[in-house]
């Protein structure tokens, strides 16, 4: 037998002729969560996972085990236990990722073995002509331990969805990083807007950080620069794909419609909506202001510009009277006195220097231009939940923040705008949206008001 000379078949893989071309078409693959709910053939579901099998794993243990999900009713039931992963329910077919406990060796090897046997599954459906989505977030994992009989010593990872996309899904890959912020020569080095603060310590032990639970958060956007935060919300908002009425901001939820009945009649003119980060806000508003009124939507990341414009457009909104634009270093690129309205949706207690983006909206306004603008109220309810319990855990996907008081941010803009109608949202913690009148709205979880242009 002749002995093979493995540097010579690595050059030779290298100079394949399609080596190229294979790398390229890898790469194509993007996460759907809009599936048109067709089956598979259960035969190349099992070849799918026997590709996964071919991951290295821990020792070679390969303490893993899938569990295949197709029947309808099921698949119904697994969205209802996820909390809301509506994919759940209309893609082929769900893989749960599980694995043998103890198989650690103290360096989460069999968490990372899974995850590469999960990732060689998505690409050999990618290349089968599917699409596919990893998740996290399943659900409670005592109902699904029950649900799919899994025995006690054996850990629930994740779930990968498997389908064909629907005709009408966003085509749309989350944005990377480029290399040079996520590699280095010989030493560690990270360019600064993607190292996020965090509160200085001797040390942050792994296992004392959660989600829930993270003593070494940084929530106090001051400590941030507006590159950090633009860093983290450009790339977080990828979070969930822009699908007609589909993730809908929680923070926003019914309130949304409160803050929006503070809107001046504008039949035509200039809008200006500011940091909106999804965009479910800027579909509402879309509709609120009609054709006649051209709207630009401002951001600090093309990220976020790029998933706010896909929204749109999944959500029937023409884009003719819509343009999207940067704020370099949260100036607004506006002249002098050229906006008729501007929204900003409880976005100030993100900021570094909130009352230096009022100055903003103070200079393009034109006179009798009037500001809608709202804001989580430290003085509430809500503020003594972000306080005990909030501001104890990670931050959010949105990017940190610290409510305002709602007194102090009435002084930010009474002494920039004459207001002319404030109210409080929300007599509760969360989900209430109650508009609070006259003194008790400087309670409410929310402070919203309408000014105009002194």
């Amino acid at each position: 037998m002749t002995l093979i000379d493995p540097n010579e078949t690595h050059e030779k893989n290298r100079k394949h002729p399609h080596f190229t071309e294979i790398l390229y078409r890898l790469a194509e693959r993007y996460s759907c969560r809009d599936f048109d709910g067709s089956s598979i053939d259960p035969m190349e579901l099992e070849e799918i996972i026997a590709d996964g099998l071919q991951a290295p794993s821990s020792c070679n243990q390969q303490n893993w085990h899938f569990i295949v999900v197709a029947d309808p009713e099921r698949k119904k039931h697994a969205r209802e236990i996820s909390g809301g992963n509506h994919h759940f329910e209309y893609c082929s077919a769900l893989i749960y990722l599980c694995f043998q406990k103890g198989w650690t060796h103290g360096n989460f090897s069999i968490v990372q073995s899974v995850a590469g046997a999960c990732y060689h599954m998505m690409l050999s459906a990618h290349l089968r002509g599917y699409q596919c989505i990893w998740n996290a977030g399943i659900g409670d994992q005592d109902e699904l331990r029950s649900f799919l009989k899994i025995p006690k010593n054996f850990e629930i990872q994740g779930a990968l969805a498997i389908g064909k996309a629907k005709n009408s899904a966003p085509v749309i890959k989350a944005p990377r990083r480029p290399v040079n912020e996520v590699f280095s020569w010989e030493h560690f080095d990270r360019p600064s807007n993607a190292t996020y603060p965090v509160i200085p310590a001797d040390d942050y032990p792994y296992f004392e950080i959660t989600n829930n639970v993270n003593p070494f958060a940084e929530w106090d956007p001051g400590n941030w620069s507006l590159a950090q935060i633009a860093d983290f919300r450009g790339y977080a908002v990828w979070a969930k794909s822009p699908l007609a009425n589909v993730y809908v901001s929680n923070r926003q939820g019914e309130a949304q419609s409160v803050e929006h009945s503070l809107l001046p009649t504008i039949r035509d003119g200039r809008a200006l909506e500011i940091m909106p980060w999804g965009g479910t806000s800027t579909t509402a508003l879309c509709k609120i202001l009609g054709n006649k009124c051209k709207l630009s939507v401002a951001e600090l990341s093309t990220h976020n510009l790029t998933f706010i414009r896909e929204r749109l457009v999944q959500e029937g909104i023409a884009l003719d009277n819509v343009s999207f634009e940067l704020m370099p270093d949260g100036r607004l690129l506006h002249k002098n006195r050229t906006i008729d309205l501007v929204v900003i949706p409880q976005i100030l207690e993100h900021l570094p220097d909130p009352e230096g983006l009022l100055d903003e909206v103070a200079r393009v306004l034109k006179k009798d231009g009037h500001l809608v603008v709202s804001s989580r109220n430290m003085a509430s309810q809500y503020g003594k939940l972000w306080r005990d319990k909030e501001s104890k855990a990670q931050i959010p996907n949105q990017g940190p923040f610290t409510p305002i008081e709602a007194c102090e941010l009435k002084n930010w803009i009474s002494s920039r705008f004459e207001i002319e109608e404030e109210l409080g949202i929300g007599r509760y913690p969360t989900g209430d949206a109650t508009p609070l009148l006259n003194d008790d709205a400087l309670n409410g979880r929310l402070y919203a008001v309408r000014a105009r242009l002194k």
